[in-house]
This record gives structure tokens, C-alpha cells and sequence, in this order.
């Protein structure tokens, strides 16, 4: 299968419990999504900066052998999306210091010719209306997951519901999950999620794991046991992209072969955490993928 995520590409500012603060740093949902996607295979990337995307990020990017950027809008007069946040003590919660929209204010980006054959379709956090419009553009999408957040629940809940009966999947934080229902059990929220039409729903909780509400039945995953976490941010996009490109490559997408999947997003999120930005997903190698994978396997009898 041919994948391709839309999504961001922003330059970020993080700020971690123990006063380690990096500034200027690489980030975006697409960003996150390919670099870890790129372990498994081939994957397409559109998204849209301002001229003021440093150098040193576009070579970052190109590190990764495996991404198509060719979808990488850059516009002349505009300002890339930049996000500062704060983690608490916990490391699960944050506090967003200053959120600079720049070319999320304007135009989605253009979907080049030659990706217009994926058939395997991220659609990264945004707005659902421009999820719904970047699909559209997408003729041969065959198997599609979207991610949404608390602000498009806000202000955009019927898009998003409509959003839903065009896609395979969906993935959420188990608050976002309560916020769309109003269940607080994010099983029952997931079931009542796929009442709009998707096939599955995978509520993520942070250092619990996540869970997959799908249509042939239910399945859980711990995350992994990560000692050394340094910056949280980008866990989820790693985790979709983990789990997209496992599908993409195998075609399984029962509940089996979703599940596996999810196995694999998983591992290469607790490698992301390790680090700030990028930094450990440029790093690493298919043989410490494999390493953590079987013993995360082994730990849970997954084969």
C-alpha cells in the first residue's frame, strides 16, 4: 500500500520538568508521523511551511531515506507554525506557552500528481473540514485514519462527525474520546463513535496504553516500559505513524493485523520519548525496532 500523511510541519519550543528547554526544534504532526514511519517503509509527506523554515530542518527531514517530501509546500511571505509547551511533573500534562498559527491560517497545501494513487491515508490533526477537503483530492484512499483533538470537538463537531463516515479509523486521547460522547468509559465512547460509520476507533491514554474499539471486537496494549522519558511531545503522531506503515506494509488490516500494528506503534513511540524532536527516530536502527519489539512481544504473547 502507498501512504502518505497530511498533516503539520512546525518548529516548537519544549519545556520539560527538570528546567531542560530546547527552542527552535523540529515538530509537527507530519513531521513525527514520517520520521517514524519511515523505519517500516515509504511514506509521503504534505504539508506546508513558511520561508522561514530553517535549513537544518529540511535536512533533518532528509535524513530519513524512506520520505517522499515532495509534497513540502514552502511559501515565500509566510510563517511556519510554531508551538511552545511546558510538561508537568507527570509528563503526561502540559500547559501550551504560545501557539503562532502561520500558514494554518491559509490554504491547505497541494497534493502532488504523483501522490494522488495512495491508497493508504493518514490525515494528521486539523481542522476536519480541511481533512474532508485534503480526502477528497485522495481517488484511490482505501484505508484512511484520522486524528482529532479537543478544539475541533469545540467548534467543528458535526464536521467531524461527518468525517467519521468516511474513514476506516479514528485515533483520539480518551479525554477528546468523553469530550465527542460524553462517556467517560472510553470503551463505551469508542463503541458509540462507530455508530457514525468508521470500522475502528483507537483511544490512546498516555502511559496506559491504548485501546482499539473495533467492529469484529475489542484489544489492549500497555505502553512500553520506558524508563528515560525526556519529552513526551510527538508520541502520538510516532505512534499512528508506527502503526499506519506496519498496515501499509503487511495489508493486514483485520482486527489482528491492527492490533500488531498498534504493537509496532507503540515501540517506536517509547523510542521518541526518549529524546527531544527527532533526535533518538534519526538515530535508531531496524535491529533495536526488532529488539524491543520481541521483548515487548514476549511480554505480552503477541507472536
Amino acid at each position: 500500500m502507498n501512504l502518505i500523511v497530511t498533516g503539520t510541519i512546525g518548529i516548537d519550543t519544549v519545556q520539560t520538568p527538570s528546567g531542560a528547554q530546547r527552542e527552535g526544534v523540529l515538530g509537527g504532526s507530519c513531521a513525527y508521523f514520517a520520521a517514524a514511519a519511515s523505519h517500516y517503509g515509504p511514506v509521503r509527506l504534505v504539508a506546508a511551511v513558511g520561508d522561514d523554515f530553517p535549513q537544518e530542518h529540511r535536512d533533518t527531514l532528509a535524513k530519513f531515506s524512506n520520505i517522499d517530501a515532495a509534497g513540502l509546500e514552502v511559501r515565500e511571505g509566510s510563517k511556519t507554525f510554531r508551538w511552545g509547551g511546558k510538561y508537568m511533573e507527570n509528563m503526561d500534562e502540559r500547559e501550551t506557552l504560545f501557539t503562532e498559527l502561520g500558514v494554518l491560517e491559509e490554504a491547505p497545501p497541494e497534493i502532488p500528481a504523483q501522490f494522488e494513487d495512495s491508497d493508504c491515508v493518514f490525515l494528521a490533526n486539523s481542522h476536519p473540514g480541511v481533512q474532508m477537503d485534503l480526502l477528497s483530492r485522495l481517488p484511490n484512499a482505501k484505508f484512511v485514519v484520522a486524528d482529532t483533538m479537543d478544539i475541533w470537538i469545540d467548534i467543528a463537531k458535526d464536521d467531524l462527525t461527518t468525517l467519521l463516515g468516511k474513514v476506516t479509523g479514528l485515533v483520539l486521547n480518551y479525554d477528546e474520546a468523553e469530550l465527542y460522547t460524553g462517556c467517560r468509559n472510553p470503551v463505551t465512547a469508542g463503541l458509540k463513535m462507530l455508530e457514525h460509520g468508521p470500522d475502528f476507533i483507537v483511544v490512546k491514554k498516555g502511559e496506559h496504553g491504548a485501546i482499539l474499539i473495533h467492529k469484529d471486537g475489542l484489544a489492549a496494549l500497555p505502553a512500553y516500559p520506558t524508563e528515560n522519558v525526556v519529552d513526551p511531545t510527538g508520541a502520538g503522531d510516532t505512534f499512528a505513524g508506527g502503526m499506519m506503515a506496519h498496515i501499509a506494509k503487511t495489508g493486514d488490516t483485520s482486527i489482528h493485523g491492527i492490533r500488531k500494528a498498534m504493537a509496532h506503534g507503540t515501540i517506536i513511540a517509547s523510542f521518541t520519548i526518549e529524546t527531544f524532536s527527532l533526535e533518538r527516530l534519526s538515530g535508531i536502527t531496524e535491529a533495536q525496532i526488532a529488539e524491543r519489539y520481541d521483548a515487548f512481544s514476549k511480554m505480552l504473547a503477541l507472536g
